[in-house]
């Protein structure tokens, strides 16, 4: 029997997963870490940590499943995306905090960027100029930090996502690589035509040399620091397509985690969007690449947790189903979860939250409803832009994630779409998807017997009811939480 070993490097967390070769999960450790909150809007986790907690993730899961290093035939890795390391070459040292996707401090930059070279931007790169992404970081290491501005000087300097740095520190050669997915989520990558951009490396002062050589996304790298090579690499979400098997043109998948993550597999021929969705690498192999286009919904788990920590009007997220299920609608309360402004395909950092249409006849039970509601609509509207957008029709929908298991929305989701949700029977699909891509560098399976290997827990059926005066009334509640920087 031989093993592969997932990385799961998060945002709050470092995790790795064990598997057979039957993808079945033998193990699982995990260990959270630090979060630096600097200045307000600012992210950061000191480099070492990830490092460290990475580290005795994958101690912690081998000893738990009582095997050896050298019954693992290769390592996965997926990671947080967009968040950037700054290192020296010779001392192997960070050079300052990895800044995180979640930061906000070049906010003004990508203002200005937006208006000079946003069109060219979004063309080449499939992206829009926001914060979110990794080259305001790197321009702003650059401009700001004098450790990084002289390990410029001297030729040391090494940038990268977070594959890149584990990458670094876990293999024997110190190898600086990423593969195309991270490349394709720092606003420095033409997508088309597969490379570093020249004009866009100059608009931020990053020079080539200091960034990763781009690798495919299972191709079998040079040994570990435990032994086993390094054989998958995908960022987080790109993973779980994967790992949800999305191989099909047409084939979508959405996470709902702390945000919501919707992706579809428009084929091997990228699409730039003309309407505030994203355009990125799905994975690429020896044989193909494979787009995909993506919607972000910045708080859906998010919104669960306020209602518990903020409200206080539950008691644990699992109180959300059989409350939902107290009521027979909303009751006329709308609701928009823009908390911390709003994603795809809007990207308005001014629109806020807002609650409409209570009366003193509202409940608890019509607030989480509404709540609810607005993750399954802001899904629909995601998905119909991405229909109408690539001219393809979903046929169902793959979903993963830890809001996934409330039945009562995956209901509603799969009424509201008017199509099936499939949710996987494996509930770590990133770290599936790393595993997959490492076992497919060692020739374990391909994707034809990997397909085969998906199993669906449950599939909900649309029952008719698509909520079509609600989703309107919905909307309209949308626009107005958008014009709140107007009312302000």
């Amino acid at each position: 029997m031989s093993y592969i070993l997932a990385i799961d490097q998060g945002t709050s967390s470092s995790k790795a997963v064990l598997f057979d070769e039957e993808l079945y999960q033998v193990a699982v450790a995990q260990e959270e870490f630090t979060q630096i909150y600097p200045k307000p809007g600012w992210v950061e986790h000191d480099p070492r940590d990830i490092i460290l907690s990475t580290m005795g993730s994958i101690e912690k899961v081998v000893s738990e499943a009582r095997i050896s290093f050298r019954e693992i035939a290769a390592i996965g890795i997926t990671n947080q995306r967009e968040t950037v390391v700054a290192w020296d070459s010779v001392t192997d040292q960070p050079l300052y905090n990895a800044i995180v996707w979640q930061d906000r401090r070049t906010a003004y930059r990508c203002r200005e960027i937006e208006e000079s070279h946003g069109e060219l931007i979004r063309r080449r790169t499939g992206l829009k100029p926001d914060p979110y992404f990794s080259a305001t970081k790197m321009e702003w290491l650059l401009e700001n930090v004098p450790e990084v501005q002289e390990a410029a000087r001297k030729g040391r300097l090494r940038f990268g996502t977070i594959d890149s740095w584990l990458i670094w520190n876990l293999t024997r050669e110190n190898l600086h690589v990423c593969d195309f997915s991270n490349a394709s989520r720092t606003m420095l990558f033409n997508i088309e035509r597969l490379e570093w951009d020249r004009d866009l490396l100059n608009l931020f002062g990053v020079e080539k040399e200091f960034l990763p050589k781009v690798v495919e996304s299972c191709k079998l790298l040079g040994p570990s620091i435990y032994g086993p090579k390094i054989g998958g690499i995908a960022g987080d979400q790109q993973a779980s397509l994967f790992g949800q098997t999305a191989f099909q043109t047409g084939d979508a998948k959405c996470t709902y985690g702390t945000g919501s993550f919707i992706l579809m597999n428009i084929g091997n021929e990228p699409k730039i969007s003309d309407h505030g969705l994203l355009t990125t690498i799905g994975w690429k192999s020896s044989e193909e690449t494979v787009y995909a286009v993506e919607g972000s919904i910045f708080a859906t788990g998010a919104l669960i947790g306020w209602l518990k920590d903020g409200l206080g009007i539950i008691n644990s997220p699992s109180d959300t189903e059989p409350l939902a299920r107290e009521v027979n609608d909303n009751g006329g309360v709308f609701f928009s979860g823009a908390l911390t402004g709003l994603g795809a395909p809007y990207w308005n950092s001014s629109a806020r939250g807002m609650m409409i249409g209570l009366t003193r006849g509202t409940s608890k039970a019509h607030i989480v409803r509404a709540v609810l509601e607005y993750i399954a609509f802001r899904t629909r509207e995601i998905l119909e832009l991405m229909e109408k957008e690539t001219g393809i029709r979903l046929n169902k929908l793959l979903v993963d994630g830890g809001v996934t298991r409330n039945n009562f929305l995956m209901e509603m989701q799969a009424n509201i779409l008017n199509i099936p949700v499939d949710r996987s029977l494996i509930k770590e699909t990133t770290a599936l998807g790393a595993a997959m891509l490492a076992g497919i560098s060692t020739d374990l399976w391909d994707q034809e017997s990997l397909k085969n290997k998906r199993i669906s827990e449950v599939v909900f059926e649309p029952s008719g009811n698509r909520m079509e005066e609600e989703f309107k009334r919905w909307k309209e509640a949308l626009k107005r939480s958008m014009n709140w920087a107007n009312l302000s």
